[in-house]
């Protein structure tokens, strides 16, 4: 009896020892990998127009704003900027955009951005519809 409640005590010992490993590290903390988020918004543009659509980026990292449809095909303005609450100030922009054009920039932060389509120079005769697709983190 003697013997076995000294081998039990050995054996707790050692699985005691082996958990407490000192090469282990785990003052490291380990950082998620942000997941991306696409977002899709849709309208008509007229002549001489314009539409601003906001979103919110949850961390810093790229953006893409990607005119996805132009229907009829048409050279639109396609931009990325800030929101500020009441308008989009643009910080990236692509005058001639056709459909499949992206403007991709970095949000420093998170924060509130947001992508513009407009008529650059009064170019659109008729008016057109549109789906742009925002893909961020």
């Amino acid at each position: 009896m003697r013997r076995l409640c000294f081998q039990v005590l050995v054996a707790a010992a050692l699985v005691a020892g082996a958990a407490c490993d000192s090469n282990t590290d785990n003052t490291t903390p380990t950082t998620p990998t942000p997941t991306t988020t696409t977002e899709t918004f849709e309208g008509t543009l007229n002549k001489n127009g314009a539409a601003s659509h906001s979103f919110s980026v949850a961390v810093a990292g790229d953006v893409t704003v990607t005119a996805t449809t132009i229907d009829p095909a048409a050279t639109i303005g396609l931009a990325l900027g800030t929101w500020n609450g009441v308008a989009c100030q643009i910080v990236i922009a692509n005058d001639a955009a056709a459909m499949g054009t992206t403007v991709t920039g970095t949000a420093t932060a998170a924060g509130t951005l947001c992508a513009r389509i407009y008529d650059a120079a009064g170019s659109l005769t008729d008016p057109v519809t549109y789906k742009l697709t925002v893909v961020h983190y």
